[in-house]
């Protein structure tokens, strides 16, 4: 028998109907001493770290050999003391050293990972769309190949008697100009939301000491050069030291056409400035139209860094749900090349 404090248990939401505290690929992870994630909290949560606690302490067992697997239902009602109305259905998948040493060599690696619900089958990666070695059914190897190209949006999903879902999820490309306290205050708030952030400023020295591991730093002697060559789609959120520099970004952006999101800090004396020099340049109305000035909520008119940074937040997060019920894919895109 092996130790428990070696084994955990993956808890994964693999199907839900109707209300439900949380979505599919929704997950956490249960040892005997502690979890880390969750499936929405609540009862439904606490019912699940009891079942994964029972599987942990029968690792090992002729019952519960390497790649063991067990799903649970929750109609979420009554029975748990809820009025939520809907079903979740959580995948549970005991991780041991024989699991451990499998997934050793996929670990920080961008693939496509699938299984059956059915035990003793080992998790599968798909590196690519043309990997055709696996012997997955075909509706599973279509929805791995859509996901690598692009075609449905970077997230779980429970495909016939498979579960699939991509080792890293996709993170709307957004760009920040400017390393003030507006843009610090607005890093400190987006860091941990879906967001792959690229922060843009004139100098290193204007960026704080302490950076979050996961924003990438971009010191650009012309902010402008980093719009240009952004991925197709990215989202510009502008707030520099310069209205100069703002303008001449919030142009390129209009006048490249490449921008899924624009957006500028600005007073109405500013946004209407913006506006007259933007016709005189020749950006159609239409295009005029998508510059979001100021940023932010609609009404919600604090100065403040740190209210400006929730509101835009919000904002931004609700563009991005609409966006995903849309059916638009949120994968990272590739940089124009520069020529």
């Amino acid at each position: 028998m092996i130790a428990t404090e070696k084994i955990a248990v993956r808890v994964s939401v693999i199907q839900k109907e109707g209300s439900a505290p949380n979505s599919v690929g929704s997950a956490m992870t249960v040892s005997q001493e502690g979890f880390i994630g969750t499936i929405g909290g609540g009862v439904l949560e606490f019912e699940a770290l009891r079942e994964a606690r029972k599987l942990v302490k029968g690792y090992g067992h002729e019952e519960a050999l390497p790649w063991h697997r067990v799903t649970r239902n929750y109609p979420l009602g009554p029975a748990l003391g809820q009025c939520c109305g809907g079903f979740v259905r959580l995948l549970f998948e005991p991780m041991g050293p024989v699991e451990e040493q499998e997934l050793g060599n996929y670990q920080n690696r961008k693939h496509i990972v699938a299984r059956p619900l059915a035990a003793g089958v080992p998790w599968q990666f798909l590196e690519d769309c043309k990997d055709d070695d696996l012997g997955w059914p075909l509706a599973v190897r279509a929805y791995a190949r859509a996901l690598h190209a692009g075609g449905h949006p970077r997230r779980a999903a429970l495909v016939g008697d498979w579960y699939i879902e991509p080792l890293e999820t996709g993170r709307q490309d957004l760009f920040l100009y400017g390393a003030g306290h507006v843009g610090r205050a607005v890093v400190n708030v987006l860091q941990d939301l879906p967001f792959k952030i690229y922060w843009v400023d004139t100098d290193r020295a204007r960026f704080p000491d302490t950076v979050p591991e996961n924003i990438e730093i971009l010191v650009a002697a012309d902010p402008v050069g980093v719009t240009r060559y952004a991925p197709q789609g990215a989202w510009h959120v502008v707030m520099t030291y310069s209205h100069k520099i703002d303008f001449n970004i919030c142009h390129e952006a209009l006048r490249e056409r490449r921008f899924g999101y624009i957006g500028v800090i600005a007073s109405k004396t500013k946004r209407a400035r913006f506006i007259n020099r933007l016709r005189k340049f020749g950006i159609p109305e239409a295009l005029i139209a998508e510059l979001k000035a100021p940023i932010g909520l609609p009404g919600l008119e604090a100065k403040e860094p740190a209210s400006i940074a929730i509101s835009l937040a919000a904002d931004l997060l609700v563009r991005l749900q609409i966006k995903v019920e849309e059916g638009e894919p949120i994968i990272r895109g590739q940089s124009k090349e520069a020529v």
